[in-house]
């Protein structure tokens, strides 16, 4: 496992790619988290992810260059909001071979309005029904889903069926199942700091039962904390956990 530094960004191959983009090669260190991305200064309109350990797709600094990404072969189960105010101009997202399970888990790519190329092959999300109708309905924008161009006559079936009673119906669970499948629940907010992540450390070696540790890695791991008031001693802790489970 490899940490994403200035070091190795400015090390690792760069070049001009057969589309005469300007292109960083990231492919195959095993970095499980997006960071340190500022050190490129936006000079590159592709960026090259493939072959890494990245869970969350997120960390991104305002690159306004940005016009590809690939992220194939990697483990990300988790999109990030507020992508679009990071990567306003991305065209083109390669995410063949993820772990994305939920339709509702794509919503977070929906702002992306330049997003015209999107490839989902491989991910658990591209095995449900009605998948590729939902991303056409969804991504207006969108002209090639998973190397397949969308079709008028396909976009005008989505809308159709999306509007209809039992498509609206649809829409509705997907959106509760996506809310019920989030880690934690309104109260967590993204990690942001050494501070926080030792905070969740602290409150896992004060925790008093298995299922507590095991609850709080997970949100670790997703890149999430509960709200503050939950940190401050494992007891609290255990009292705040079982007040959201009753909820």
């Amino acid at each position: 496992m490899v940490k994403l530094t200035p070091d190795l960004i400015q090390q690792s191959k760069q070049y001009i790619n057969p589309v005469r983009d300007r292109e960083l090669d990231l492919r195959g260190y095993k970095i499980p988290t997006i960071e340190n991305l500022g050190a490129t200064l936006d000079q590159f309109d592709t960026i090259d992810f493939s072959d890494n350990d990245v869970r969350k797709l997120d960390g991104f600094p305002y690159l306004k260059r940005i016009k590809t990404l690939f992220f194939n072969n990697n483990r990300i189960v988790r999109i990030a909001e507020g992508l679009e105010h990071c990567i306003p101009n991305i065209e083109t997202l390669m995410l063949t071979g993820n772990m994305i399970q939920e339709l509702g888990d794509l919503d977070p790519l929906i702002p992306l309005k330049h997003l015209t190329n999107l490839c989902l092959l491989q991910n658990p999300v591209s095995a449900k029904p009605q998948y590729r109708q939902y991303v056409v309905f969804r991504f207006p924008q969108l002209r090639l889903l998973d190397f397949r161009k969308i079709k008028q006559k396909e976009r005008e079936a989505a809308i159709e069926y999306f509007r209809s009673k039992k498509g609206k119906e649809m829409v509705r669970e997907i959106a509760k199942k996506a809310k019920a499948q989030a880690p934690g629940t309104s109260l967590d907010k993204p990690i942001t700091s050494v501070d926080e992540r030792n905070k969740i450390k602290e409150a896992i070696t004060n925790a008093t039962s298995l299922e507590e540790v095991q609850r709080l890695s997970k949100l670790l791991q997703a890149g999430r904390i509960p709200g503050e008031e939950r940190l401050q001693n494992g007891n609290n802790t255990s009292e705040a956990m079982e007040e959201e489970e009753d909820d």
